[in-house]
């Protein structure tokens, strides 16, 4: 693995983790794209909706595409896609934000939605990318939970070919220790934000799908992700519980198997994982992977002192894709 030096630098009154997390958030609510949906129904008898670009200014048939992937409860809606589209087109790259089920604003037909893991509907909207748009070279950025999916994929091997490179930034690599970390301090106050949505969503299938009222009386009443996951998420996709959940979807252990260029960022000081784990994943052997780990920028923060960037981390993220995608070969220009 490459561990390269990194420029970040917040303002001195922002070295806070929890600070850069909240405040880059806030900033980010002022972030907005321009979309076109388009529903894509899936071979198991739902659908996924993807958001492109309403216009795609200057852009050439052959032009770069880059699959956006948000984070637990996000869209495309959330500001750090919204800035990642605008500043993709600005180097003339196609965007495409792919909505994970339950996540578009309509609920999806089936009683499954999406987790950690769930690779396989990258992979369908990859296909419909590769067939409307042939030849088209690919990537991929992932944030948070979207960021683990993305590497969970690109360990898939040659399934994952169709990707020339791709970025990772703020990922729960250890879903097991990222739980636990939101059990405890802050942790508890972010928690209580994903509860609200996450309830809000077991309540709406529980209603459609009555078989599953049980399992959603005893995750409506969890007050913990792990709760959550224990009591809904793992059952409802197929895993004997959390803990096999966690072991399972987990993209640390797999970072060794990837073989597509990929950049990940990632903060020392993100309050959703121990400190313990950015050093692990620094740790892993891999040529293909370019870590880049920044003493300072919490969760999905990143709010530099630099007033033209502000918002550092989607513009290093792109700014990496763009040139690889760019590149005959996915080899840096």
């Amino acid at each position: 693995m490459n561990v390269v030096p990194e420029t970040f630098r917040p303002p001195g009154w922002l070295r806070n983790a929890h600070v850069q997390t909240i405040v880059g958030r806030a900033l980010r609510l002022r972030c907005e794209f321009s979309y076109e949906r388009r529903r894509l129904e899936t071979p198991d008898g739902d659908f996924v909706d993807i958001d492109g670009a309403a216009r795609s200014p200057d852009l050439y048939p052959m032009a770069p595409i880059c699959v956006v992937l948000h984070g637990l409860e996000g869209s495309s809606a959330s500001g750090y896609a919204a800035r990642t589209c605008r500043l993709l087109l600005e180097e003339g790259v196609r965007p495409f934000v792919l909505n994970f089920r339950s996540c578009s604003g309509d609920m999806n037909r089936r009683l499954r939605s999406y987790h950690s893991g769930e690779t396989g509907d990258i992979a369908f909207v990859a296909g419909w990318i590769a067939e409307a748009y042939p030849g088209a070279p690919l990537g991929a950025i992932g944030y948070s939970l979207g960021g683990n999916v993305l590497l969970c994929r690109l360990a898939e091997g040659r399934n994952a070919s169709e990707f020339r490179a791709a970025a990772a930034v703020s990922v729960p690599f250890d879903l097991a220790a990222g739980a636990d970390q939101l059990e405890i301090g802050m942790g508890r106050v972010y928690t209580r934000y994903f509860l609200g949505s996450l309830h809000a969503k077991i309540a709406a299938k529980a209603r459609r799908f009555p078989k599953a009222e049980a399992a959603a009386a005893t995750a409506l009443r969890a007050r913990t992700i792990r709760g959550i996951d224990e009591a809904w998420t793992a059952p409802i996709h197929g895993f004997g519980d959390a803990d096999h959940y966690y072991a399972a979807c987990s993209s640390l252990g797999r970072l060794a198997e990837i073989r597509v260029p990929t950049l990940l960022l990632q903060a020392a000081d993100d309050p959703f994982l121990p400190r313990h784990t950015p050093r692990e994943v620094a740790r892993v052997d891999n040529p293909a992977l370019e870590t880049a780990i920044t003493n300072f920028g919490g969760h999905l923060g990143y709010v530099a002192r630099n007033p033209d960037h502000r918002l550092w981390a989607e513009a290093r993220a792109v700014s990496w894709l763009a040139r690889r995608l760019r590149a005959p070969g996915g080899n840096q220009a």
